[in-house]
Formats: C-alpha cells, sequence, structure tokens
C-alpha cells in the first residue's frame, strides 16, 4: 500500500513558488557587487542570464535548475535587467547541458552549499519531531523543513523526500505523544478507560457518548445533568498533571479524533493508541464540561438578574401613576404645611384641609408599598428566583476546585463558607462568616440588623464568584477558559532548560550582556 502523502499538489506548489511581485523580486533576487563581478565573467547573453537565473534559484528557494524548469516571466525580465542581457536569450541557455551542470557546480562553491544526504535526512527528521509535537500541519512542517536546510546551506532536494521526512516525524511525534499520556496510567486508570466504551445502564448509547452530549439550555435540570457528567470524569482520577507537557494543539486534536469515532472503532485501536486517545478525550471533555457549567451558571446568573431588572421597570411603569398621584398629594401637603408655619396656625388642621386624617393615614401606608430601595436599584426582586440557584449551587461549588489570587481570597472563602454550610446543612450564616467581598450595592441586603442574610449572602457570592472567573482572579482546576494563567506559559524547568542550552525560540538575543 503507497504511503500517504502529508502535502497536497498546491501545498507543494505553494512550498516552491518562485517570486514574482516586484516587491519579492528585489528581496530576494537583487544581486550584490561579489553576485554581478562573477556573472560578468561568463561570455554572450545566454551564459550571463543562465547563470544568474541558477544563482537565483539556488539562493532560493534553493533548488538547482532542472532541465524542464519553467520560469515565470517576471523573475526573467528582472534578472536580465540587473545582467544586462536579452531576455530573449533565455531559451538558448542550457542547449549544452554540460555548460547548465558546470555552471551549477561553480556556484555551489560560491555559495558554500552542500548536496542533501542521508545524514541530513536523519538530522532533518530529528529536528521536525521536536514540531510535530506541536503541530501535525504538513505544509507548516514542510515550510521548516526548508528553511532549516537553507540556513544549513543544502540544496534542496525533491519535495518528495521533504513528504517522507514530514511523514516520519509525524510518527514519531505521535508514538511520543501517546507514551506520555499513557506510561503514567496504572491498570485501574485503563480499567476504568475501558469502560467509557460499554453501554450506560439503562442507555442504548456508551458511557463516553453520554458523557460527551452537550448540555441544552441553561435550567437547573441540565446544570444537574451536566454536574454528573463532571462527577463521572473525575471518578476516571487521571494522574495529576496528565497531558502538562503535551502541545495544547495535539492534544486537542488527538481528543477531537477520538470523540469523532465510535466506540467499536476506538476498541479496534492497537492498546497505546487508544489509551492515549481516551486519555485525551477524557482530559479536553473535562475542560469542556466545567467551562460548560460555568457559562451555564453564568448564563442563568444574567437571566435572574436581567429578569429582577426588568420586573423592577415594569413595576415602575405600572405603579407610574400612583406614585405621580401620591407626588401631587404630598406636594399640595406640603405646601399647606409651610403656609401653616408662615402664619402660626396648627399643621395639623393644615394636613386635614387638603385629606381627611383617615384618608391621610393610608395614604402613608400605600407610599410605603410603592417605594423602592434607597438606592433604587432591583437587586431585591433577584432574591425572589433564589430557589432556581439553590437546586444546583450546592452540587456546583462541591464540583469545582477553585483557587483565586490575593485579590480574590475574600469571594473564595465565602465560597468555602457556603460549601461549609451546605455540608452541614446550616440555614443560618456564621457571624464570623467573611464580608470583605461585599460590594457597598450589596450590603444594604445582605448585612441586616439581625446579623448576615442568607438568601442574599449567598447570591452576592455567587455573583463576586463569576466576575472574578470572568476576570481571572479565580481559576477552576482542569478548565480550559478559566484555567491559571500560569498554565499558558512554558514549564518552568522546560524554560530553564532551554535558557540554559540557549534554545529559547525567540527573535533576539536573550543575552543583555
Amino acid at each position: 500500500m503507497p504511503r500517504r502523502l502529508i502535502l497536497s499538489a498546491t501545498e507543494r506548489d505553494t512550498l516552491l513558488a518562485l517570486p514574482e511581485s516586484q516587491d519579492d523580486l528585489i528581496r530576494y533576487y537583487t544581486f550584490n557587487d561579489s553576485d554581478l563581478s562573477l556573472i560578468r565573467q561568463r561570455r554572450g547573453d545566454a551564459n550571463r542570464l543562465g547563470f544568474a537565473v541558477q544563482l537565483c534559484l539556488l539562493r532560493y528557494p534553493g533548488y538547482a535548475l532542472g532541465t524542464d524548469s519553467e520560469l515565470p516571466e517576471p523573475v526573467i525580465l528582472w534578472v536580465a535587467k540587473q545582467v544586462q542581457a536579452e531576455p530573449a536569450s533565455w531559451a538558448k541557455y542550457g542547449e549544452r547541458d554540460v555548460t547548465r551542470r558546470e555552471h551549477a557546480q561553480e556556484l555551489r562553491t560560491y555559495l558554500q552549499l552542500a548536496p542533501f544526504g542521508l545524514s541530513d535526512f536523519r538530522a532533518l527528521v530529528r529536528e521536525l519531531t521536536e514540531l510535530a509535537q506541536q503541530t501535525d500541519k504538513g505544509l507548516l512542517l514542510a515550510g521548516q523543513a526548508l528553511e532549516s536546510l537553507r540556513q544549513k546551506r543544502r540544496i534542496l532536494p525533491a519535495l518528495s523526500v521533504i513528504d517522507r521526512a514530514c511523514s516520519e516525524a509525524i510518527a514519531r511525534a505521535n508514538r511520543r505523544v501517546y507514551r506520555a499520556l499513557v506510561e503514567p496510567l496504572t491498570d485501574s486508570h485503563r480499567a476504568k478507560l475501558d469502560e467509557l466504551l460499554k453501554l450506560k445502564a439503562g442507555s442504548s448509547i456508551t458511557w463516553l457518548t453520554w458523557l460527551r452530549q452537550a448540555p441544552l439550555k441553561p435550567n437547573s435540570r441540565h446544570m444537574l445533568e451536566h454536574i454528573e457528567r463532571l462527577k463521572t470524569f473525575q471518578l476516571v482520577d487521571l494522574p495529576e498533571g496528565l497531558g502538562r507537557h503535551i502541545h495544547q494543539n495535539r492534544l486537542l486534536k488527538l481528543a477531537r479524533e477520538g470523540g469523532q469515532m465510535t466506540p467499536k472503532d476506538l476498541g479496534k485501536f492497537e492498546p497505546q493508541r487508544r489509551y492515549a486517545t481516551l486519555a485525551a478525550v477524557v482530559l479536553e471533555s473535562t475542560a469542556t464540561v466545567i467551562d460548560e457549567l460555568v457559562d451555564l451558571h453564568d448564563r442563568i446568573l444574567v437571566k435572574l438578574f436581567s429578569g429582577a431588572k426588568h420586573k423592577h421597570q415594569q413595576q415602575f411603569q405600572k405603579q407610574g401613576k400612583a406614585i405621580n398621584d401620591k407626588v401631587r398629594l404630598y406636594s399640595r401637603i406640603g405646601q399647606a404645611l409651610l403656609e401653616a408655619k408662615e402664619s402660626g396656625s396648627d399643621p395639623y388642621a393644615a394636613i386635614e384641609a387638603v385629606i381627611p386624617w383617615d384618608e391621610f393615614t393610608e395614604s402613608v401606608s400605600e407610599a410605603e408599598l410603592l417605594a423602592r430601595p434607597e438606592g433604587f436599584d432591583h437587586l431585591h426582586l433577584v432574591g425572589e428566583n433564589f430557589a432556581t440557584l439553590r437546586r444546583y449551587t450546592p452540587a456546583l461549588l462541591e464540583v469545582l476546585e477553585l483557587r483565586a489570587a490575593p485579590a480574590a481570597q475574600g469571594v473564595l472563602a465565602a465560597v468555602q463558607t457556603l460549601r461549609e454550610m451546605n455540608a452541614d446543612n446550616l440555614r443560618k450564616v456564621p457571624a464570623d462568616a467573611p464580608t470583605a467581598f461585599i460590594k457597598p450595592r450589596w450590603k444594604p441586603l445582605v448585612i441586616t440588623p439581625e446579623g448576615l442574610d442568607r438568601k442574599f449572602y449567598e447570591i452576592c457570592a455567587l455573583s463576586e464568584l463569576k466576575n472574578a472567573l470572568r476576570s481571572g482572579d479565580i481559576w477552576v482546576k482542569g478548565s480550559r477558559q478559566f484555567r491559571d494563567f500560569d498554565d499558558y506559559l512554558l514549564p518552568a524547568e522546560k524554560f530553564a532548560a532551554l535558557k540554559r542550552e540557549q534554545a529559547l525560540p525567540l527573535a533576539i538575543n536573550p543575552n543583555s550582556d
């Protein structure tokens, strides 16, 4: 069976495409004085032009002129202009194959180029294997291969050789990725991974299929079902840090491939590839479920707050006439009291002149019902939907492993307080519960003369947790979107090793001495 090609026909054309724009021609094919001196030693327009064109091709892209090479007209015109030769003379070059080969040999010496050999192939595969652990895209690997060979002053081999080197590098990188994921696994881990390919009890789908299902709507029922998915993933209990040293691109690609396969197809893989694929699926799916849980919770909170705000506005509009009537009434009463003070008359009689006392007393009670909180806020209405949150938030807080930066330690402490209250079935918030995280807007609702209000303390803590997750002050272990910032960086030991070997992938010299 022939080997599957890594590069498509279009990608092959792209890799060895010659410059045609004026800017690219100037960049790649402008001769210096030394070049022109060597070129002028050729006799006749055809030899000068052909020699110069070979010089260009060996310099970039880096291959020798073939007997049947067809070059873009802009290249011929640009080179001919520099060497003061007739472009039409290009057709006469190479009539003698010996001349073309002699020129190529002289130029290899001039440019200090060496032919590509077996040792170069092996070194190239080793180099590409490192890159292939980050990506298995053939075009990127082949592009790096060509650039590396140019820097090493090697004449480029046929693209079929480059394709074969990329294929070998990808195969080696795959084996490394598989080993990195499988070697830390115990027999217990492997047994749990195999269980994922079996049918879920009382269902026609496998555990893995069920675990990868996305939630349908942001409500408490789907939250609880998704929390169960996360708990199931956590029961697999993969080794701490598994996949930490595998590039995210490769891990995600392996997980996606596994997710698109049927359990039957996965079962046909040889053990190392099967367990590596399943481990990648568990790692990435766990991160996906965590992110979806946080997002669902976020959307539920937004929905509750938006609903409270809308209800607040609706109530205000609905009661607008009653409020206006009260304002007009108390304006008249106020004016009567001002006049009574100026005249020294009885203020109570002044009020009764406007409205009977019984009706005045009743209007005060009505005004209290119409009145809104001092800050004219809608937060108090959020509490009406507290039961919705209570259906799932105890389970959510239990299953998420949260960490916090110093700025959000107060929020994390409040979350821990809620966990302890849920575990002990406490209805009253402890007197020593953290309160530093409570914003002024929440204080009138949370901090009351009777103590901390349980309902609003929890809603406030959940709201601040949402904000801290979005700002990055709190992160979730195992998450992809809400992960610790340090997880985006190179591991400290790898950075130290690269620095020690002066192999940091920087475009500048890291040494400032």
